[in-house]
């Protein structure tokens, strides 16, 4: 039997501690006086991150928890976790709803609320595949960049006393879709931060997160399905608990119009066919190291009788948007090092030019309205906004591959 835990902290993060926990503790009391008794409204809570987000600040005893999440039967599963958890502290106002938060009705929730102190949405398309075509691009922009400008314009209405959301180390030097589009949002955030405290916090991936491949991986095995990896593509990752904890610490602590990032070097990032190499291991199998898809697909069928011989077919990377490396701080930010142990912060970001920001917004509603845009006038608009992003195109998508 595999403890997932276990295996993410011995062979994935390489640590036997969350690496937040000596700010979690030496912050306690800052914790506890700005999050006990207070409301907190969670959009995509539901999700890896928000659930993790969830799990943590409820140790500081807010006063309400509301949780919005498009996906039902994981905000059942949330509450369900929750309540079966030893010692685990529900406040006596618990609201789960099933909405989209573009919607009307998360807007009637919201002013019949009159607003929370603590906003902070996980709602975002997150991954580098949701930039294969002219659809998925649109309801990624949408998603991350014009639903969220609603949102914020929401939010002003009964400003909380702060909003977090998350970036992305994808949006430092972006080279994909998805990480212009969070690089943007970092941007639309500051604009709102005259109104109220705004904070963000570009980060690694999440091991075995909801969508990853490392969580596909296991999906792979339950099915007695082969694995696929690049060989040559190096992560930064956090566990779950580290992916709740960096977001508090960046809500709660942080200064408005601060980003803030894992202490991370290079030599603790992971390549994915070496995730899926230890976790064979760990569960008896010897690795069978195939040429192609098709190979690794036929040979998985000796799984099926028994065999010890589990078929992985690892190459090269050649989809589109895909880095070798990742990184959290582009040339041209500074950051402060000193003032937690776990954490950088990007400070001093210039407010972004307003009128650059809505000419952008302007220019991705008119050519969405249009039915024959295409991605590539995506890219350009998003490049004259943003001139460092260098659109990794290969023409080639993830979802062509296992």
């Amino acid at each position: 039997m595999l403890d997932l835990n276990i295996f993410i902290s011995k062979f994935v993060t390489h640590r036997d501690a969350s690496m937040f926990h000596c700010d979690i503790e030496k912050y306690s009391s800052k914790l506890e006086k700005n999050i006990n008794k207070k409301s907190i409204l969670v959009i995509g809570g539901a999700g890896s991150i928000g659930s993790s987000f969830i799990n943590v600040i409820l140790r500081f005893k807010p006063s309400e928890l509301v949780v919005v999440d498009t996906n039902e039967n994981a905000l059942a599963e949330l509450t369900r976790d929750l309540r079966s958890t030893k010692d685990m502290y529900i406040p006596k106002v618990y609201k789960t709803y099933p909405m989209d938060f573009d919607s009307n009705v998360f807007k009637k929730m919201f002013l019949r609320h009159k607003g929370f102190n603590i906003v902070a949405n996980f709602s975002a398309h997150k991954h580098v595949r949701s930039e294969k075509d002219i659809f998925s691009v649109e309801a990624l922009i949408q998603n991350n960049i014009l639903h969220a400008k609603k949102l914020l314009d929401t939010l002003s209405v009964f400003p909380p006393e702060v909003y977090f959301c998350v970036s992305t180390d994808k949006a430092a030097n972006p080279v994909n879709i998805m990480g212009a589009s969070k690089r943007v949002m970092e941007d639309l955030i500051f604009s709102y931060s005259d109104k109220f405290p705004v904070k963000t916090a570009r980060f690694a991936n999440v091991a075995f997160s909801n969508g990853s491949l490392p969580a596909g991986f296991l999906a792979r095995i339950q099915k007695l399905q082969p694995l696929s990896a690049p060989s040559d593509v190096k992560r930064y990752f956090v566990s779950p608990l580290e992916s709740g904890e960096i977001c508090v610490l960046s809500c709660i602590l942080g200064e408005n119009r601060e980003i803030f990032f894992p202490k991370l070097d290079e030599a603790q990032m992971m390549s994915f066919d070496r995730i899926a190499e230890a976790l064979l291991n760990n569960l008896g199998f010897e690795v069978c190291y195939c040429t192609s898809d098709e190979e690794a697909i036929d040979k998985s069928e000796a799984l099926k009788q028994g065999s010890k011989l589990y078929p992985v077919h690892f190459s090269i990377s050649d989809t589109s948007g895909e880095k070798s490396f990742e990184e959290f701080v582009a040339d041209n930010e500074h950051t402060d090092l000193t003032r937690f142990s776990s954490l950088g912060v990007i400070t001093n970001k210039e407010l972004p030019d307003k009128h650059s920001l809505d000419n952008l917004i302007s220019n991705l509603n008119n050519a969405f309205s249009k039915t024959d845009t295409t991605k590539e006038e995506i890219v350009l608009i998003l490049k004259e906004y943003l001139p460092n992003f260098n659109h990794l195109e290969t023409g080639k998508s993830l979802d062509s591959k296992m």
